[in-house]
């Protein structure tokens, strides 16, 4: 599956436009997580135990886009992009969204010029 953020394939020509997908993870980090976070943040710096949980949402979410797509019969999602929020003050809701299309090799397809 070809995932770009760009609303164009690069060499290739969109056939159909499959719709929206999305996926969607809400994520909420255990109590061990949460203390070594709060005394992580009193000295300052990165917070690894959120890094890594964001990572790792981030890419669930953007797996289950793709799922979502290749179940609609597209082969790529143009307009990729990520949204989150916070739940309740203790999770974090990820989204990855985009258009799914069908493309095909276009050896004549140019970029798109934007002025």
């Amino acid at each position: 599956m070809i995932v770009v953020t760009t609303p164009y394939l690069t060499g290739n020509r969109i056939v159909e436009s499959k719709g929206q997908v999305f996926g969607l993870v809400v994520r909420s980090r255990g109590l061990a997580g949460n203390l070594a976070a709060f005394f992580r943040s009193l000295v300052g710096g990165e917070i690894h135990e959120y890094t890594s949980l964001l990572e790792d949402t981030r890419r669930q979410a953007m797996d289950r886009m793709v799922q979502n797509a290749t179940v609609i019969g597209a082969n790529a999602v143009i307009s990729f992009r990520f949204d989150s929020s916070e739940l309740g003050g203790s999770m974090s809701e990820i989204v990855a969204y985009g258009t799914a299309v069908v493309v095909e090799p276009d050896a004549s397809a140019t970029t798109p010029v934007f002025e």
